[in-house]
């Protein structure tokens, strides 16, 4: 059995075997200018190369044998008088080769001849071939066939003084050409070394290192390029050569060095791209597996990037701010992800763009201002968690370099994310700082132009805070009631625009508060307690006559009937008397629109109706409050409604004792009256009847309390009700209403449907008489 250095040798010389014996017959096909005969050996000959069989050196051999015999080849193809074919057909001819390798070889070998005819554009045909040859992965087969490439192409580049330069072909095509050929050489390269299993990687690395030869040539050829001046060099070839000379580990091993070059170039260098593109380098390598982090530790990675950028801008002192930013901004990526746990990285990346940014008066670059969003972003994707970021002494201090717009943008970026990652703030501190971040939106600065501001964008960034405000939260109550004073301490100096926005939110977290102390166990009315409810009710009630300020009655008397609500929770009859009395005040003296008042009533009545902590005495005052602002609305259908609705103040199915049904009676008699001269006032007015919908809803409500027992009232009294219905829908006055109508015969086939279910309701109903 053969061993495996036996084996090469064996299938090499089997190779070099296939090549001669096909050649022989190409060199007759050759001798009797037969092309299609030549094409056909030629193929043949070349899918030699196609093994996977040997070993770098080996296949060397097998591909200096093909290349002596290719030279022959293409010498025939320039004498266009031995084969009877244009430069052009044979160009498109040798693209019908059955297999893609001996396809590329053709091709390569007939564009050399094309490019020297001049029949097109030396740049054009380049670009074709080198983009052809991308055909070839295998990464041996395809670093011979791109060496063929560069070997054959060297003297037809579009460089200065070259009999190929012209209008069309520049030095930088020719440039261009050699480094995207050498770009793909050593992207083949480095992909073996992730070829094949681990265990042999010792022999892949060995392979590799016989074939680095190949992939440097094309920097010979770049460097005989006559046209690349300075200026080309600094700006195009060395960058874009320094990304692909060296493998990522080489730079990270020989990092002290190459940093120590930086401070010391030319101020004309762009040391900035190259130290971006170097650190954006070691980042994808440090991303691409855990395995190479030792590696960044054992070299103190991130302390010499950090200490070589602060070299940098110290001895470029004309560096724009942009370029120090964008310095900065990949450092900050670099560390993300070399050293996400370490925060006092970030923080001192951060701390080291304060310090520059510092030495600047006003920051107008919109370039830099974007680069410094980048900056405060990449903590917020990196950990999903503005807590994190809030840990940051430095973040805050960066954002007060922003303009204002800007500012508020980074702003709502913040609170986007806490909303996107549903994260809750929970200590006083971190709440502080929190607030110090988004103040833009909190508050006006100085300098902002209030009037410009577009009101969709406004209501916007202003529902956002108060969606934040609901993001604070914390189970212990002693640091929950710190939170809502930072809050407010905030929110207060915000103006009267924004205050609508932000206090129904700190109000409702005030009032979680108060659910969290019911809650525990114990006396939680107890004024020997550390924090009582009765102290949450006085700071509730500071933060609502805050709004007298803007003023927003409406909204300031929604939120005392709330606190009343909360009060009547926590059975504190005064503070729920304190707060009916302030919405009360707020309606006589306040609110003046018809459309409020009405909404403003049902309101107090609602509340009012389930509340069940009042004595007698408070109760009636409010509840005689409540009917006779109800009878005093403007228009007589608001009134008759909220008259009927005051009728649910006397009776409550839930509480002993507010059953009074003869008050009940009063109410919707009251609001019978009320109706009868809404109808008369439309017949004066307009020569008919209004609408009868009231009267159907009165007979709703009888109906409503005829269930629940209410003695006083009666079947009688329904079946006179619904008598008069039909007596004003038949009357020639009234305007027909197929609402009323529709609504009306709903509530009879109701009365049908309880006389017709039998049983005690059965027989309360059986003398109605529709």
């Amino acid at each position: 059995m053969l061993n495996g250095t036996e084996d090469e040798e064996k299938w090499l010389a089997e190779g070099i075997a296939g090549i001669q014996h096909n050649a022989f017959y190409m060199h007759r096909a050759l001798d009797s200018n037969n092309l299609r005969e030549a094409l056909k050996y030629s193929a043949q000959m070349l899918s030699e190369l196609r093994t996977s069989k040997l070993s770098p050196h080996k296949y060397y051999e097998l591909y200096m044998r093909a290349f002596d015999e290719l030279k022959r080849l293409e010498l025939f193809f320039k004498d266009d008088s031995k084969h009877g074919v244009s430069v052009v057909d044979l160009y498109e001819l040798v693209q019908h080769a059955g297999n893609i390798l001996p396809r590329l070889y053709l091709l390569c070998t007939v564009g050399s001849i094309y490019i020297k005819s001049k029949e097109a554009p030396a740049k054009e045909v380049l670009k074709d071939l080198v983009e052809m040859c991308r055909g070839v992965q295998h990464p041996i087969r395809g670093l011979f066939l791109r060496s063929y490439l560069a070997q054959i192409s060297r003297d037809k580049l579009p460089d200065i003084g070259s009999e190929y330069e012209g209008d069309a072909d520049t030095v930088m095509d020719a440039v261009d050409f050699v480094l995207q050929n050498f770009t793909e050489m050593n992207k083949l390269w480095v992909r073996m070394q992730h070829q094949g299993p681990g265990g042999v990687r010792e022999k892949r690395e060995k392979e590799r290192s016989e074939l680095q030869d190949l992939v440097g040539k094309n920097l010979h050829v770049l460097s005989q390029i006559e046209g690349v001046d300075l200026e080309m060099y600094k700006e195009t070839v060395l960058p874009r050569v320094l990304e692909q000379v060296f493998p990522d580990e080489y730079h990270l091993q020989t990092l002290e060095t190459l940093l120590g070059a930086c401070p010391q170039l030319q101020p004309t260098v762009d040391v900035k791209t190259v130290l971006s593109r170097l650190m954006d380098r070691l980042s994808n390598y440090a991303a691409s597996s855990t395995d190479v982090l030792p590696e960044f530790l054992q070299v103190e990675a991130f302390s010499k990037l950090s200490n070589a950028i602060g070299k940098v801008i110290e001895a470029q002192l004309d560096m724009p701010a942009v370029g120090a930013i964008t310095l900065y901004v990949s450092l900050l990526t670099f560390t993300l992800r070399v050293h996400p746990d370490r925060l006092d990285h970030v923080d001192q990346v951060l701390g080291a763009c304060v310090k520059k940014l510092s030495n600047i008066p006003k920051l107008e670059d919109s370039r830099a201002m974007k680069q410094v969003v980048a900056l405060l972003s990449a903590p917020l994707e990196k950990y999903n968690d503005i807590v994190t970021a809030l840990t940051l002494s430095n973040y805050p201090r960066v954002m007060d370099h922003l303009d204002i717009g800007t500012n508020k943008l980074m702003a709502m970026v913040i609170i986007q994310s806490i909303m996107k990652n549903n994260s809750c703030i929970s200590t006083a501190d971190k709440v502080e700082v929190l607030f110090e971040l988004i103040k833009g939106l909190i508050k006006d600065i100085d300098g902002a132009d209030v009037d410009e501001l577009d009101e969709e964008d406004f209501k916007e960034e202003q529902n956002s805070v108060a969606r934040l405000i609901h993001m604070l939260y914390n189970d212990e109550p002693e640091e929950m009631l710190k939170i809502i004073c930072i809050v407010r301490k905030h929110t207060m100096v915000g103006g009267p625009k924004r205050l609508p926005f932000t206090v129904s939110s700190l109000v409702f977290s005030a009032l979680r508060l108060l659910r969290q102390l019911q809650g525990q166990e114990g006396d939680i009315v107890g004024e020997e307690a550390s924090m009582t409810p009765n102290k949450i009710f006085q700071l509730l009630t500071q933060i609502i006559e805050s709004l007298s300020a803007v003023p927003s009655p409406e909204l300031a008397l929604r939120l005392y009937l709330q606190c009343a609500e909360a009060a009547n929770g926590c059975d504190i009859e005064h503070v729920a008397y304190e707060f009916f009395t302030q919405a009360f005040l707020l309606y006589e003296e306040e609110i003046a629109d018809s459309k409020a008042q009405v909404t403003a009533i049902h309101l107090i009545i609602g509340t009012l109706q389930r509340m069940n902590v009042f004595g007698v005495e408070n109760r009636d005052t409010l509840t005689h409050k409540a009917t006779g602002y109800s009878a005093r609305l403007l228009k007589k259908a608001d009134q008759c409604r909220a008259v009927y609705a005051c009728s649910h103040l006397f009776w409550v199915d839930d509480q002993d004792g507010i059953k009074d049904g003869e008050r009940v009676l009063l109410c919707l008699k009251r609001a019978l009256r009320i109706a009868n001269a809404a109808q008369q006032m439309a017949n004066v007015a307009r020569g008919s009847g209004g609408p009868v919908s009231l009267f159907v809803e009165i007979l709703n409500k009888y109906i409503y309390f005829f269930e629940k027992g209410n003695k006083q009232i009666t079947s009688s009294a329904i079946q006179g009700l619904i008598e008069l219905i039909n007596t004003e829908m038949q009357s020639d006055s009234t305007n027909p209403d197929s609402v009323a109508d529709a609504f009306l015969a709903s509530t009879l086939r109701y009365i049908q449907f309880q006389k017709q279910k039998g049983g005690v309701m059965g027989e309360k109903f059986e003398s109605i008489k529709l």
